[in-house]
């Protein structure tokens, strides 16, 4: 049987078999030489742009590579510039691999990797999901995610999904009579596994659970569920969890660097040590010690085609107490750094937060399939919702004096119901949105 995933990366001129033995070598390092393997390859990436990177000199200039807090840490607003003045010697767009972020963020732009940290990209991610028996050469995916509407862009994407043994489901459109379809479709396939973003599974979840259905009930070859790219609350995990009857993996990622963190079967969320360096930084670029919050800032060790070094996602988390060299846990992901509630009084709410206690009210008391909140205003929240019926006026005032012991009072905040939420071009769902700036 031809491994027709494999395959599609040496037609395109990726070296992913070397990429996958570099990955088992790098896994095969004992955990004590594993910071001097780390060192060599942060030493040596910082080394390679301060010699080779246009770009990379003029932004660090005055860098010593054997102090690593001599290197500044840079924002994706720094690296939004043409993408042929970013490029190191020797790479252009011919011998490249190229795409741009969802921009889910508010800065989408466009970035570069060379074709063996692509590839390797690719080694770290099957490797990840082997640990839950999906071989993407083999299993077939249930896939969650957005699709271009562009006649070139849906043809791509539709062949990628061919020669990757995947059906897309489009998220675009979460109505009864779209997920009545969704389950239709499970009925008649082998699914191995479901991939894709969160709030969409989350609905087929809802949307399972009114008719009373488990999931792995009608698809019995169902081993797994992976979410990913937006946040996964405790109580929606327990929901898909109940409806799919598989385990729910929790991914974290970035197309710009790599897969950050995959949970293993024993619930950790494993940091990406192999290809990445992943620090916790204060507001003054300071390292803070495992077990404290704090902005993450990552490098891609071995993206040659443009730098990635001290590279602050815009995500603020915590790594555990339980962490090593080679095995760094994430224990906590808060979300982006930039998504905060500026009230009147001064205070300062992170909106996944204001989100999460909006969700636990919202969706004990009324029928609402999903929302968002948007702030547009210091004193003024808009609440867009998706429902069956409009909410009661005594259902407004009973959220509003919740939002507001939680917030402050005096809030303005408006509710709006909507035939459905806008998402962005990829199918992502931003829960909390501020417009003050």
């Amino acid at each position: 049987m031809v491994n027709l995933f494999d395959f599609s990366f040496k037609l395109k001129g990726f070296p992913l078999k070397k990429a996958k033995q570099r990955l088992i070598d790098i896994q095969n390092i004992d955990e004590n030489d594993y910071l001097t393997y780390l060192e060599k390859q942060k030493r040596e990436i910082v080394s390679y742009h301060l010699n080779h990177n246009r770009f990379y000199k003029t932004f660090a200039k005055d860098v010593n590579p054997e102090d690593w807090n001599s290197i500044p840490v840079m924002t994706k607003a720094e690296l939004q510039h043409p993408l042929e003045s970013l490029f190191s010697e020797r790479f252009s767009k011919k011998n490249v691999y190229i795409d741009k972020t969802s921009g889910a963020s508010g800065h989408p732009f466009i970035f570069s990797k060379d074709k063996f940290c692509h590839a390797l990209t690719w080694a770290v991610i099957q490797d990840r999901f082997g640990w839950h028996s999906i071989n993407f050469n083999t299993s077939k995916q249930a896939r969650f995610y957005g699709i271009p509407l562009d006649k070139k862009g849906f043809l791509k994407e539709q062949l990628k999904d061919f020669v990757g043994n995947r059906i897309r489901f489009n998220v675009f459109d979460l109505s009864d009579k779209a997920l009545e379809g969704w389950l239709k479709t499970f009925k008649s396939n082998r699914f191995d596994y479901m991939n894709g973003y969160t709030s969409s599974i989350v609905q087929f979840a809802k949307f399972l659970a009114k008719q009373n259905i488990v999931l792995n009930t009608i698809c019995p070859s169902l081993k797994v569920c992976m979410v990913t790219s937006e946040m996964l609350f405790d109580e929606d995990r327990l929901l898909m969890e109940k409806q799919f009857g598989v385990p729910i993996i929790n991914e974290y990622g970035a197309s710009e660097l790599d897969l950050i963190a995959f949970e293993n079967q024993s619930n950790e969320w494993i940091v990406n040590s192999e290809t990445l360096f992943v620090e916790i930084l204060d507001k003054n670029n300071d390292i803070l010690p495992l077990g404290e919050e704090g902005r993450l800032v990552i490098t891609s060790l071995y993206n040659k085609s443009q730098p990635f070094i001290r590279y602050d996602i815009g995500d603020t988390g915590v790594l555990s107490k339980a962490s090593t060299i080679k095995k760094p846990i994430l224990e906590k992901l808060i979300g982006r750094t930039n998504d905060i509630a500026m009230l009147p009084g001064g205070k300062k709410a992170p909106g996944l937060t204001f989100y999460y206690v909006t969700k636990s009210i919202i969706e004990e008391a009324t029928h609402v399939k999903e929302f968002i909140i948007e702030q547009h205003k210091k004193d003024t929240f808009k609440v867009l919702y998706v429902s069956p019926e409009n909410l009661s006026k005594s259902q407004i005032n009973n959220m509003t004096a919740e939002m507001e012991k939680y917030l402050e009072k005096g809030l303005n905040i408006r509710f709006e119901r909507q035939e459905q939420l806008v998402r962005s071009k990829s199918g992502k769902l931003k829960q909390f949105s501020s417009y003050l700036n």
